[in-house]
């Protein structure tokens, strides 16, 4: 497979695994732990990864600065550096161009390699055009303050259509993995990228560790063919094998989820069709785990007891499907006490509504019941 990116007068070929600079281990107080994030970027860039993601609100603001003392130890061209616009947090032309100004600072550099509008959906490319934000961005790429210009994107994949076909991109960046295919742009996403010609920057192969400690009853298609080979190795290879993709992020926050992926990339192999029917059936088997089928049409809102009802029933589902304890905490924590399934008090009003009939009210029970003894046991 070609891995390399190219557009008129430039051909780069970063290297396929990228760090994703947003999980770096932290100390006790939640600031970046920078001795042991220095010890990680040391031995990627040992083994050759090039490639580096950042934004302005990673690590609460951390991120950026850190790297920017870390790589001031390396030389430039030793390393592809990405940053982004924070688009949600932009409300004026002045704004923008201040932030990217702090950004070179903060990175120690006079120059990105590849540059983003960050988490783009519908509103805020509107936005980034309206303020001018589009047009100055430009003006720093024609200046050589960045070398590549593209967005990163969390909507649907009618906002991903067209904010894909509204200029020439240099690439994009899209959340991607076996288990999210059909969600924001999504395979749809990519091949229309692909159609496109823009090359493919993957978030989320392995959905935010999800992927990378699956219940073991799932993984059978997986161990009869590599009993050796890890979970989260099956998933980037699914992702790596995919047309156009130029650069697979992994937010690797420790020294052993740095050696595997390094394993996976260091010699990569595409999936062959065996490998890829197998990843299938494990998406399958988990897929059938769900406890209801709940789509999130939120048809049910607002519900007259508070209830987050989809987010109640999409918390029950990756508990179940996933069996990730800390991802269920947080998911759990993250949902107010307000808003939780016992708060229900049983009206009715959310089973008339609901397209796919189902018993809601006796699945909030059951969620509350399933979700809370699975977090004390644990």
């Amino acid at each position: 497979m070609d891995y390399r990116m190219e557009k008129p007068g430039m051909t780069l070929r970063p290297s396929l695994l990228g760090y994703g600079c947003m999980r770096f281990p932290v100390k006790e107080d939640r600031t970046v732990d920078e001795e042991k994030a220095k010890e990680l970027i040391g031995r990627a860039m040992e083994a050759g990864v090039t490639y580096y993601d950042t934004a302005w609100f990673y690590h609460d603001g951390e991120s950026e600065p850190m790297l920017g003392r870390i790589f001031s130890q390396y030389p430039r061209e030793s390393y592809c550096l990405a940053t982004k616009m924070p688009c949600g947090m932009v409300d004026s032309l002045e704004q923008a161009k201040e932030i990217f100004s702090k950004q070179l600072d903060r990175l120690q550099t006079d120059h990105f390699d590849f540059y983003l509008l960050h988490s783009l959906s519908g509103r805020t490319w509107k936005k980034m055009q309206e303020l001018g934000v589009v047009d100055f961005l430009e003006q720093c790429q024609r200046e050589g303050k960045f070398r590549w210009f593209g967005f990163s994107f969390h909507d649907e994949y009618e906002a991903f259509e067209e904010i894909l076909r509204a200029r020439n991109w240099d690439f994009c960046q899209i959340q991607l993995n076996y288990m999210d295919q059909n969600i924001q742009a999504g395979l749809r996403g990519h091949d229309l990228a692909l159609k496109l010609g823009v090359p493919l920057v993957i978030m989320e192969p392995v959905k935010g560790g999800l992927l990378a400690q699956p219940p073991e009853e799932v993984l059978e298609p997986l161990r009869a063919l590599d009993p050796n080979a890890t979970p989260s190795s099956w998933a980037m290879r699914w992702v790596g094998s995919l047309p156009g993709v130029k650069v697979v992020l992994s937010g690797m926050g420790s020294l052993e989820q740095l050696e595997d992926n390094l394993n996976t990339f260091s010699n990569f192999r595409p999936l062959s069709e065996e490998e890829r029917a197998a990843v299938d059936k494990v998406a399958r088997r988990l897929a059938q785990r769900v406890k209801n089928g709940c789509t999130g049409c939120r048809y049910c809102m607002p519900c007259p007891a508070g209830v987050d009802i989809p987010k109640s029933f999409r918390i029950w589902n990756r508990m179940e499907m996933y069996q990730n304890y800390p991802a269920t905490r947080r998911d759990w924590k993250g949902l107010e006490a307000e808003a939780r399934p016992d708060q229900c008090y049983r009206c009715g009003r959310c089973e008339r509504l609901c397209p796919q009939h189902l018993p809601i009210r006796a699945q909030l029970a059951q969620a509350q019941a399933d979700i809370t003894a699975f977090v004390e046991k644990a």
